[in-house]
């Protein structure tokens, strides 16, 4: 059985009927079936893209990966490594067939990648880089799986959507890094909690309530110019990570905006960094932010992530409160196979043709204008609405790439002298 996105196939299985016949036409026949063997091409080989390929490879075994490119050598070498490791991986590592001409590296790694032959880009470098890459990938005429967020600033996720419509038209597959999408738990109650399974929606609550992501302790090699050092210790720079609400919770708020059907349409969010030290390790980004978002139908969502040391109480959940009861957004499915696996069986199944068709670019990319809308609102103390952060001209994208790119550190928002833009 499979579990495609509940709103995505309601809309495929609208299209895909003919006005008077209603006859249900086959994906394969709308988008053309794909090849049996799958050639995939890897975009930042970090630990989660090294993960992402070890899934897709454990999901599929017609999927080889031929390609893979990252801005740092040493990177992309050992994930390599590792991912051809024969005790690691015994099933799997005799499909990662990345010969040293289809090794990439530099800011212009991405362009080789895509024009290596490869039916499928998976593009797992740092949020700040992903519209760009996708836009690419879909002129290119590419498949993608996209890890989340889909950006980290408005004008960013707006390239990303106007990419995601010519995905559409292009009848590529996009599948996200939202894993819970393909998590038939999660499948199985949305669609309950949409069939009016616990009644009229009244109140909604995500949290990401976790401990921090700290990804170069040690500190700044000399060596290392400034876009470097913000490169490999992403995490902490919002430019090129997004901020917690942004880079984390749209897991949780995602899966709000999915229950819903839609996007909130206006927010009032509050945050700091209480916790969080202030140096270049740790960066300009807050460590806490809570925020209350209204929906168009007037349902309220209670949105609360934070990042404190460890031993310190956690929640990374979801909440629905409706009319006849209430729901964690999957206590009503059966549980089935590892979602991240999942998500890359679903992938291939879209590609060829054997399953439903699936294209997350425009649901992801609104949860992450979500998230973004939020931060935001912390950063500056304003409510907004999506139509104020729709039409945000906020653009944290550096105009020039190189390791040695000299980039000052703008100062951690203050509520009141933080402008929006």
């Amino acid at each position: 059985m499979e579990y495609p996105n509940l709103s995505q196939s309601l809309k495929d299985r609208r299209a895909f009927l003919t006005a008077g016949a209603f006859t249900i036409v086959r994906p394969e026949l709308i988008r053309g079936s794909g090849p049996e063997k799958l050639k995939a091409g890897l975009v930042g080989v970090g630990g989660r893209g090294r993960q992402a390929v070890a899934d897709m490879l454990n999901a599929d075994p017609n999927i080889e990966l031929i390609a893979m490119g990252d801005v740092f050598e040493d990177k992309l070498e050992s994930n390599l490594a590792w991912l051809k490791d024969q005790n690691r991986f015994p099933k799997t590592h005799d499909r990662v067939k990345v010969d040293a001409e289809h090794r990439f590296t530099g800011f212009d790694a991405y362009q080789k990648v895509i024009g290596s032959g490869v039916d499928v880009v998976m593009l797992c470098t740092p949020p700040g880089y992903r519209p760009m890459h996708f836009e690419a990938a879909v002129e290119a005429g590419k498949h993608v799986f996209c890890e989340k967020p889909f950006g980290t600033d408005p004008v960013g996720v707006r390239r990303f959507l106007a990419a995601a419509k010519k995905s559409e038209e292009k009848k590529l597959t996009v599948v996200s890094g939202a894993q819970r999408r393909f998590q038939r738990e999660y499948v199985e109650t949305v669609e309950k909690i949409q069939s009016g399974g616990i009644g009229e929606i009244r109140a909604a609550y995500a949290y990401w309530v976790g401990t921090p992501v700290i990804q170069m302790p040690k500190g700044r090699e000399p060596k290392w110019g400034d876009m470097s050092w913000q490169q490999r210790n992403w995490y902490s720079y919002v430019w090129i990570g997004g901020d917690q609400i942004v880079e984390q919770h749209i897991h949780n708020i995602d899966v709000i905006n999915w229950v819903m059907g839609t996007h909130p349409v206006r927010v009032v969010a509050t945050g700091g960094a209480a916790w969080r030290p202030k140096d270049d390790v740790y960066g300009n980004i807050y460590d806490h932010i809570a925020a209350d978002f209204e929906y168009p139908n007037g349902v309220r969502l209670s949105s609360y992530c934070r990042q404190f040391p460890k031993g310190l109480y956690t929640n990374v959940s979801e909440l629905i409160i409706g009319a006849k009861g209430k729901s964690n957004c999957r206590d009503m499915g059966a549980k089935d196979i590892n979602p991240y696996v999942a998500e890359h069986v679903a992938l291939a199944k879209s590609i060829r043709g054997d399953g439903p068709y699936i294209n997350h670019a425009t649901a992801v990319a609104e949860s992450t204008m979500t998230c973004i809308m939020a931060r935001e609102s912390a950063y500056s103390g304003e409510a907004l609405s999506w139509e104020q952060i729709m039409n945000s001209q906020l653009d944290l994208s550096p105009k020039e790439f190189g390791y040695d790119v000299k980039m000052s550190v703008p100062p951690l928002p203050v509520p009141g002298q933080y402008k929006f833009l």
